[in-house]
């Protein structure tokens, strides 16, 4: 009889939990499509067509960004609820200047953008995880995981040389940032998440799961629109006469590049293809946009802001963007 209903317990919160992510994705996803319905009407009511442009880039990233967030938050809820703690101190090594490396390329295991990234570390320093090792995580998965590599190259054919740069300039990035939390990080720059509380919350089994899954998700989502409301608004002010005035410049055309990733916020899985496009740009310059984009962006920010902290996020956001760019400069000289 117990068994029967500790069964029927079970099932009761797993249909929850597919209930609560299929709800809330179908929700973000019609509020997006409602507003990229309606935008560009209320736009055309107001005479400004810059209202409808920003409705659309709005539409574009909030719609790419909801599907890799929700899986992000999917396996974050799991791992709190139940990976034990034990399994990370066995995984990764003791000292955090070996344990940084091999988290950088345990990110190859999540095919996820940028958007899954922030609430998987976050989990991740929720079970104990040193938190250079979660960062270095963070900054790899949306980079070297194999959808990424694989539309790399198909974005390149025939240029294997840009994947492999791709996969090297993001690891060294990721384990560079690593290693400069363990030697300058500050605890009180780091708002570490907190376990849920509340009526009825638990960080095990399977209510632990549907906590955490709901918490994450609404928490993360709110971020994730202000940081595609962002984005759309330098889309629509900057003048295409104003980007074209750098790409004389091999210099000025890296740092152009790596500016525009971090306010196009193009998902991982697709940088790539924008990349190609930029035919205009050295090899070097593309390449620092594939590199920075998934390491900093709007979105990203604003997700890690909520995650972390703003005094965590305006430091690291500002020290990876320096790295990303000179990784990518090292490596495309080197590679390409």
């Amino acid at each position: 009889m117990l068994a029967d209903r500790a069964v029927a317990d079970v099932l009761r919160l797993a249909v929850r939990a597919l209930v609560y992510a299929v709800l809330g994705g179908t929700a973000l996803l019609a509020i997006a499509t409602v507003a990229s319905v309606l935008g560009p009407t209320v736009a055309l009511d107001l005479y400004t067509p810059a209202v409808a442009a920003w409705w659309t880039v709005f539409t574009a990233v909030v719609v790419q960004g909801v599907p890799f967030l929700l899986l992000g938050t999917v396996v974050s809820a799991a791992i709190g609820a139940f990976v034990p703690e034990r399994v990370f101190s066995r995984l990764l090594p003791r000292n955090q200047a070996l344990a940084v490396p091999v988290a950088g390329a345990a990110g190859v295991v999540l095919p996820g953008c940028e958007c899954a990234s922030v609430p998987v570390a976050g989990s991740l320093m929720r079970r104990g995880v040193a938190p250079a090792a979660a960062l270095a995580f963070l900054l790899s998965a949306p980079a070297i995981n194999p959808v990424v590599l694989v539309s790399t190259s198909i974005a390149f054919p025939g240029q294997p040389a840009m994947v492999a740069a791709r996969l090297a300039a993001s690891l060294t990035a990721a384990v560079v940032m690593g290693w400069l939390w363990v030697r300058f990080g500050k605890e009180e720059w780091l708002r570490l998440p907190k376990a849920r509380t509340g009526p009825g919350a638990s960080s095990h089994g399977w209510s632990g799961f549907v906590t955490g899954l709901r918490h994450d998700f609404l928490h993360a989502g709110g971020f994730l629109v202000v940081g595609a409301g962002a984005a759309a608004a330098f889309n629509v002010t900057v003048p295409r006469s104003v980007l074209d005035v750098f790409t004389d410049s091999p210099w000025l055309s890296v740092l152009l590049l790596a500016v525009l990733a971090v306010v196009l916020c193009v998902c991982s899985e697709a940088d790539a293809f924008v990349a190609a496009s930029l035919s205009g740009f050295s090899p070097t310059a593309r390449l620092a946009f594939m590199v920075v984009g998934p390491m900093v962006d709007l979105k990203l920010i604003a997700l890690q802001t909520g995650t972390f902290g703003r005094a965590f996020a305006v430091r690291f956001a500002s020290v990876t963007w320096v790295v990303a760019v000179a990784s990518s400069v090292l490596v495309g000289w080197w590679l390409l």
